[in-house]
C-alpha cells in the first residue's frame, strides 16, 4: 500500500547462495516484530513481538493474526540486500507487501495525540496529507502536505485522511532511496478482517496495533522482519532470528 514529512525519506523460495554476513542485521536492536505467512502468495499470517534479553530473543505476548498484500509477499528494499535470493520482487502496484528486514518510521493517525506512547514520533493526518506513489514525482514514496509541496508534480497519490484504515498506522521504511517503481507508501495499519489483503501493507486488529505501538521503544531500535515461513526457517541462523 502506501509511505514523514514533506520530502523526507522514509526513516519506518530458496536462495542460490546467501550473501556474506559479518554480523547479524539485528545487532543493536532489542525489539523485533516478526510477521510470518505460510507462503509467498498467502494473505493471512501472524505477528509476534520479541525482546532481546542478553543474547536470547524472547517472545512478548502471543502471536496475533495479520494480513499482508492481497497477492502476498515479495522481496523489498530494506536493511539487508536480498538481491541474491530467489523469489518474487516487489514493484509498484503489485499488491504485495515487502519481505525482508525494515526499520520503522513515524506513527500516524486521525487523532491529535499518539496512542499511549509519547516516545514515538507521531503525525496527525489532515485533509492535505498525501502519500505519493507516482514514480515520476520528486516526492515519490513520500508523505507530503499537498498545500506546502512545490511543485505538485504527481499524478497519483493516496489522500491519507480519506482512508479509514489509516485511523492509526506506522510507517515501514521500505525503499528509502525512492527507487522508481520499486514500491511505495508501505505501512502497518488497521485491517478489514481476516482474508482481506491490502494493496501492499501489513494490517491488523485495532487492539493489536495499539498494543504494538505502546510497546515499541525507539531507544531499542525496533525492526520489522517479514517473511514466508520457509524463508524464516532458512534465514534463522544467517540473520540470527528468533
Amino acid at each position: 500500500m502506501r509511505s514523514i514529512f514533506l520530502a523526507l525519506p522514509l526513516l519506518l523460495a530458496s536462495c542460490v547462495t546467501a550473501p556474506p554476513v559479518t554480523s547479524s542485521p539485528l545487532s543493536g536492536s532489542s525489539q523485533l516484530v516478526v510477521v510470518t505467512t505460510p507462503d509467498w502468495g498467502a494473505v493471512d499470517g501472524t505477528m509476534q513481538k520479541y525482546e532481546r534479553r542478553g543474547a536470547v530473543w524472547q517472545a512478548v505476548g502471543k502471536a496475533v493474526p495479520i494480513v499482508v498484500g492481497k497477492t502476498g509477499l515479495a522481496w523489498g528494499k530494506g536493511v539487508v540486500s536480498t538481491m541474491a535470493f530467489h523469489g518474487p520482487r516487489k514493484v509498484e502496484g503489485d499488491g504485495k507487501a515487502p519481505a525482508g528486514i525494515y526499520r520503522f518510521g513515524s506513527a500516524f493517525g486521525f487523532a491529535s495525540e499518539p496512542a499511549g506512547n509519547p516516545a514515538i514520533a507521531y503525525k496527525q493526518l489532515t485533509e492535505a496529507t498525501e502519500c505519493v506513489d507516482d514514480s515520476a514525482s520528486q516526492f515519490y514514496n513520500r508523505l507530503v502536505d499537498r498545500d506546502a509541496a512545490a511543485p505538485v508534480d504527481w499524478k497519483s497519490s493516496e489522500r491519507m485522511r480519506s482512508v479509514a484504515a489509516y485511523r492509526l498506522g506506522l510507517v515501514v521504511e521500505h525503499n528509502g532511496a525512492a527507487i522508481p517503481r520499486s514500491g511505495s507508501c508501505i505501512f502497518m495499519h488497521l485491517w478489514s478482517g481476516p482474508g482481506h489483503g491490502t494493496a501492499g501493507c501489513t494490517a491488523m486488529d485495532d487492539a493489536d496495533l495499539e498494543s504494538m505501538l505502546r510497546w515499541l521503544d525507539p531507544a531499542a531500535r525496533p525492526l520489522l522482519v517479514q517473511l514466508p515461513a520457509a524463508e524464516l526457517q532458512r534465514l534463522r541462523s544467517i540473520w540470527s532470528l528468533p
